[in-house]
């Protein structure tokens, strides 16, 4: 990717995020969807922020991570808040922390109710001092219902004033909202992609000259923190050689010398919303002939997958889609054999391919709404964390990959039934490609689908990056 497409990659998002963040339309659709499962319509939707908590036998703060139920409807990063919503009069307010003078003296002033009004797209906002008092003086409370989430409701807060308290729909009604994204969702997330693929490509650039996992991890972090992207949507995976085969591989360590690939899965999140970035390279700039096989096998399992997406696509049928590529790819290869339709019958390619293609991604990498089946008896599905048809207007991540793990494949190699399909033999030369995976995210429109990463992934634009041919 050029700098001038970068640049207008940027003034794309930018222009969309200089707005307010749609708290009120968010709200509005999940009340839409209680009343569709026949909620009451004098009802009050309530949540809570999370709350600012102390490291054990320390007196610094936790890491901070917000509630995403509270900030889908509010937008508000702010320990310690709360917010009602009027489903009938549609009234949003929101309850942030007063101030107050011990804590201006150490920490510095903290957000206003008038900053607040100008910041949220919220119709009020009060202290938190208020919330008892407003939660008891609405004037339907008495005839109405209380949708709150069990377990985030403080043991200060009443409902005495309300009918009804109801808490087993609002959770669910945020978690089905969610998979579909507003633009402004999706200008998050492209700016999430933005500043990760510049810190992948500064990887690249460096891993040749690099000594450990650790230094190109750290890199990518200073890469998203220069730009203010502070916090990981995850922990990253910087996987070199054969540590690429752990498909959580969590250590980020180990030296690099005499590897062949790196496995790179990482990316920062932007007011929190998630990128999820991953891409293989060779470290010296130049793939092996192995490497490179594999490699293609599983850019041509993302491309295929890609074209086939469109709204309303059934999601295992994409999956399914990728097992027959890679079927196709390591017969070529000499890794499989036998008939086509009897390797994917008896599952052989799950081997190599174990995890599901990919998933719902939003406030949370591994979004919400994928109603995934993890008890489902067929391997080639049981890890798919989507399930059922995508609908225009999500965002998954397609992440085909072929692994060569040794703890997944040798027990094929010790059953007859699976043996008979696997060259032992040719398999023997692959061992040290480890892993690759190649992951980008994905925006389904009613045609098609929009890619929001704009990372290279073209074998010779890597070569190129890892070289430093600008």
């Amino acid at each position: 990717m050029t700098d001038a497409a970068r640049i207008d990659a940027s003034r794309n998002y930018e222009k969309v995020l200089r707005g307010k963040y749609p708290a009120k339309a968010h709200a509005k659709k999940v009340a839409e969807w209680i009343l569709e499962q026949g909620g009451d319509r004098r009802g009050t939707i309530y949540l809570e922020a999370q709350k600012r908590k102390l490291l054990e036998d320390n007196d610094e703060d936790a890491p901070f991570r917000q509630r995403r139920f509270f900030y889908y409807l509010s937008g508000c990063n702010l320990a310690d808040s709360y917010l009602t919503y009027e489903i009938e009069t549609e009234k949003l307010t929101l309850f942030i922390p007063p101030i107050e003078p011990d804590e201006v003296i150490w920490s510095g002033l903290p957000m206003t109710v008038e900053e607040a009004k100008e910041k949220y797209d919220v119709d009020d906002v009060q202290t938190t001092n208020d919330v008892n008092a407003y939660l008891s003086s609405s004037s339907s409370s008495a005839l109405s219902t209380i949708y709150a989430i069990p377990e985030q409701v403080s043991d200060h807060i009443t409902f005495l004033a309300y009918k009804d308290k109801e808490l087993s729909l609002l959770k669910r009604a945020i978690e089905i909202c969610r998979v579909t994204k507003s633009p402004y969702e999706v200008a998050l997330i492209k700016k999430a992609n933005d500043i990760s693929t510049d810190a992948h490509i500064n990887v690249m650039r460096s891993v040749r000259n690099s000594r450990n996992e650790a230094e190109l991890y750290g890199l990518f972090l200073k890469s998203c923190i220069e730009r203010n992207a502070k916090h990981q949507a995850y922990h990253s995976i910087v996987a070199a050689g054969e540590n690429a085969a752990t498909l959580h591989y969590v250590k980020n360590d180990a030296p690099i010398s005499g590897k062949d690939l790196l496995l790179l899965d990482a990316g920062c999140e932007v007011d929190c919303y998630a990128s999820d970035i991953t891409r293989t390279f060779p470290i010296s700039g130049e793939f092996t002939k192995e490497s490179f096989s594999i490699y293609e096998i599983v850019l041509s399992m993302q491309t295929r997958c890609l074209a086939a997406l469109k709204t309303g696509v059934q999601w295992e049928s994409v999956h399914e889609l990728a097992h027959k590529v890679a079927i196709e790819g390591l017969r070529s290869l000499g890794i499989l054999k036998g008939d086509p339709l009897e390797l994917l019958k008896s599952r052989t390619s799950v081997a190599f391919f174990p995890h599901g293609l990919g998933h719902y991604l939003g406030m949370d990498t591994h979004d919400t709404g994928g109603n995934p089946n993890y008890s489902d008896p067929d391997p080639m599905f049981r890890y798919l964390r989507v399930r059922g048809n995508l609908p225009a207007g999500s965002v998954v991540t397609v992440e085909p990959g072929i692994y060569f793990c040794r703890f997944i494949i040798e027990p094929y190699l010790k059953d007859p039934a699976q043996s008979c399909y696997i060259n032992e033999q040719v398999l023997e030369r692959y061992w040290s490609v480890g892993g690759v995976r190649i992951e980008d995210n994905i925006l389904i429109t009613e045609d098609g689908y929009e890619n929001l990463t704009r990372a290279p992934k073209e074998a010779s634009q890597l070569e190129r990056f890892i070289k430093d041919m600008r």
